[in-house]
């Protein structure tokens, strides 16, 4: 602790706070009411605030703490890497980016071979977004292929192309219009199917809605098909097991882009490396941020297959390579950041803890159905998810899911909850804590849940 940090109290820092930080998703003029919380240390799973209290983050910060807190590797590796070289722009070879993009290609399944370094998930699906416009106009030069088949529900990022793939309204209203050339079907939702079918028959026919659009837009109009392969901020929805191949087959049948979104789900948090791999499924182009480097430094990454890459080969005169330069792109730091959290990750194999670990705590959590404020409970490794409701499948009132968060924090397990994602109340809680969690810690969670919802279930 600096001793700046030690000469302010919690009040100070809050004060300080006040008067100059902007918060996002938050109405500032609430702030002379709410106390938020000062964090300044963290340990494994435990991250403590400015007056001692614990609490268990059964959230990972947003989805990212994969490896989590104070891992000493990643901070000897950052401390070591700004004294040697700190930065160049990416115009050259750095070696700790050198060596991260073989590992990436190590570790990714199939001929992902190529990585565009980027600042954030945001940037990678915006990255992704414009080598699929570009390589559109490369690979098709008769046609115009630029249109690009979204979800609902599906978030991928707050910068513009990123936000108009994006499908959740409440993100997108206050800045339309949003870029052209974004079509959005709907998402996989086979709780909530807006089709009112089974879960076998609705995945089927969400997929198959994807051909639909293609066919009415005309195949020589699109470009790619980009998705979540279990959409993340929109609710924690898993998709039948069926959909994503069927997925994969209708982008091959019309020459269309998959772009796979594994900002969360990659590197473990689903209970496999890489969530493609459940189902058997490789994209074209593959994005990841979060697990990447666990938080400890920003860093994004956008990957392409071989066949992606061989689009943008040329003569300089034709002027076929990638149009987009990032000052960033490629830090050193971040890189060597990248390349000691990956170690962690493969030597602990925490892909098969957290498939171990999240099976065993989405079984608990199963239990609680009988309770008659929980309407579903689904999930992949440690991604889960609680939909709350209210009179058999009503959605449960926002302000109601906010208490039970606030509840639940009170005994010192912080839990997510799905905000923002469509113009309806919020009533999803998502459990996503970093893959080192214990079984006495997912006890932990568990029994904190059932007692706090069995509080609001009277």
């Amino acid at each position: 602790m600096s001793n700046i940090q030690s000469e302010f109290s919690t009040e100070d820092y809050r004060e300080i706070d006040r008067a100059h930080v902007w918060h996002p998703l938050f109405q500032h003029e609430l702030l002379n009411q709410t106390n938020l919380i000062v964090f300044k240390e963290a340990h494994g799973t435990t991250i403590v605030d400015s007056d001692g209290h614990e609490y268990l983050d059964a959230y990972s910060g947003l989805w990212n703490v994969i490896v989590g807190y104070g891992r000493q590797e990643i901070a000897q590796a950052v401390y070591e890497q700004t004294q040697q070289l700190h930065y160049y722009p990416h115009t050259q070879i750095n070696i700790p980016a050198t060596l991260l993009s073989e590992r990436l290609a190590e570790l990714l399944p199939g001929n992902l071979n190529h990585v565009y370094f980027s600042n954030s998930g945001s940037e990678a699906n915006e990255t992704a977004i414009k080598i699929a416009r570009q390589y559109g106009r490369q690979r098709y030069p008769g046609q115009n292929r630029y249109k690009i088949i979204a979800r609902y529900r599906g978030y991928h990022g707050f910068t513009y192309g990123a936000m108009s793939a994006t499908g959740q309204v409440l993100r997108k209203k206050p800045f339309e219009p949003l870029a052209p050339g974004f079509l959005h079907v709907q998402p996989p939702y086979c709780y909530r199917c807006p089709f009112d079918l089974n879960d076998s028959d609705c995945a089927m026919f969400c997929a198959d809605e994807i051909e639909r659009v293609i066919q009415w837009e005309g195949a020589e109009t699109v470009i790619a098909v980009i998705a979540e392969p279990i959409i993340g901020g929109g609710g924690v929805i898993v998709p039948p097991d069926d959909y994503l191949p069927r997925l994969r087959e209708i982008c091959d049948r019309y020459g269309i882009l998959l772009i796979l979104d594994e900002v969360i789900t990659g590197f473990g948090r689903t209970g496999t490396l890489f969530a493609c791999e459940r189902w058997g499924v490789l994209p074209d182009i593959i994005t990841l941020a979060k697990g990447l480097t666990s938080g400890y430094v920003p860093l994004g990454a956008c990957v392409v297959s071989d066949e992606v890459f061989e689009g943008f080969l040329g003569a300089p005169e034709e002027e076929r390579e990638f149009a987009q330069v990032c000052t960033y792109a490629g830090h050193p730091v971040a890189c060597a950041a990248g390349l000691a959290n990956l170690k962690i990750i493969s030597d602990e194999r925490l892909w098969e803890n957290s498939e171990r670990v999240g099976t065993y705590l989405l079984d608990k959590l199963d239990t609680l159905r009988s309770m008659p404020i929980v309407g579903d409970v689904r999930g992949k490794g440690l991604m889960l998810a609680i939909e709350l409701v209210k009179n058999g499948k009503s959605h449960l009132d926002t302000a109601k899911t906010n208490q039970i968060v606030a509840a639940v924090r009170e005994k010192g397990i912080l839990i997510g909850k799905i905000s923002r994602a469509v113009d309806e109340p919020e009533n999803i809680l998502f459990v996503a804590p970093p893959l080192i969690l214990t079984v006495e810690e997912a006890d932990r969670i568990f029994e904190t849940l059932r007692e706090v919802l069995a509080n609001f279930s009277t």
